[in-house]
């Protein structure tokens, strides 16, 4: 093998000699272990998460029934009225109606990956589902600028509930799902290309402006003080900046937690967008005797996450664009504390049996 590496040199007569180089040989060598280090530098990091001890159970709360609130352990709400207490959906069989009651609750229904390393999945144990050609996660940020940081997401059906054989009530409020790793980042072409993504929001451009912008620190001041943003801002993602592009781009890189919360956030607006995600907790009668009904623009209140990996965040659930000041210190280190995953829980309101 090494016989290759030697220098070449022409001689007067026009005669090619080579010259063996043994420092030549050992800067090969060095170039060759960093390039080799560099391809691994991304490890996949993960474990199975405990649905006991992992998941942060006062999140379900509030529960409502009708206007009966139950709250044990005051977990905070994001200001939607209670449910009617009593509701009818419609149904094929006279008498074509169906009475029920009232339910809201807060279900663990969904799972978020936010990785580096293209097909890498935390939550399977730090498993790599593939290879495919496509550009790995990066960050950059020196000592006194933001940076810039680009991750993949993957967007996971993680029905807890279910498994566990818990149903709040039954009727409209059930949902039959198994686990399914929905949507992969790493497959769709508008992830990594800001401008093509623009085929999938175009209304982007009636909020690059200063004004629409200065409009989001009341949103990141709203969702500091109580949890949850301002719908009516829905191009804000609080204090991680500016929703737009839905794209796996953040511009405003200070650190992989907020940087992950972010694209979370455009996640679940994209996956609004395309139709694969839905409003679940709205009082229209589509929404609370079906299940769903279609919501392209994403009325964020409807969602709050909690960390799962790479350190659990199991006490309570935060609305998406809070701020992390509170709890994300120590849950990013080097290594494999820089992949990500949470657990998304969706406001439901339905009408039980």
């Amino acid at each position: 093998m090494w016989k290759s590496f030697q220098l070449i040199k022409i001689n007067k007569k026009n005669k090619i000699t080579k010259i063996s180089c043994p420092i030549l040989k050992f800067c090969l060598a060095c170039l060759l272990a960093l390039v080799s280090v560099e391809v691994q530098s991304l490890p996949c990091g993960g474990k199975f998460p405990n649905p006991i001890t992992d998941i942060c159970w006062s999140c379900l709360f509030p529960i409502y029934v009708g206007k009966i609130k139950i709250n044990p352990t005051r977990e905070s709400n994001n200001f939607d009225p209670p449910p009617p207490m009593f509701c009818v959906c419609p149904i094929s069989v006279p008498p074509f109606e169906r009475p029920g009651i009232g339910v809201s609750f807060w279900e663990p229904a969904r799972m978020a990956e936010v990785v580096r390393t293209p097909l890498c999945s935390p939550t399977l144990n730090g498993a790599i589902l593939g290879k495919l050609p496509v550009p790995a996660g990066t960050h950059s940020k020196t000592q006194h600028t933001v940076g810039e940081a680009f991750y993949h997401v993957h967007w996971i059906q993680y029905p807890v509930l279910n498994w566990l054989g818990m149903m709040i009530a039954g009727g409209a409020c059930f949902v039959s799902e198994t686990f399914d790793i929905a949507y992969f980042s790493e497959v769709d072409p508008l992830w990594d290309d800001d401008e093509l993504t623009f085929i999938l929001n175009p209304e982007a451009v009636l909020f690059a402006n200063p004004i629409a912008q200065a409009a989001c620190a009341a949103d990141s001041i709203k969702a500091a003080a109580s949890g949850f943003g301002l719908d009516v801002l829905f191009w804000c993602s609080g204090s991680q900046g500016s929703l737009y592009p839905l794209s796996g781009t953040h511009a405003n890189h200070i650190g992989g937690v907020d940087s992950s919360l972010a694209l979370v956030h455009k996640m679940i607006f994209k996956m609004h967008r395309q139709g694969l995600a839905h409003d679940t907790s709205t009082p229209l009668q589509t929404t609370m005797c079906n299940g769903w009904s279609p919501q392209p623009i994403l009325r964020k209140n409807q969602y709050k996450q909690q960390m799962m990996y790479p350190v659990p965040q199991n006490i309570k659930g935060y609305g998406l664009g809070a701020p992390s000041i509170v709890w994300g210190a120590g849950r990013e280190f080097p290594y494999k504390g820089e992949d990500f995953s949470y657990l998304i829980w969706r406001k439901r309101q339905c009408c039980a049996l």
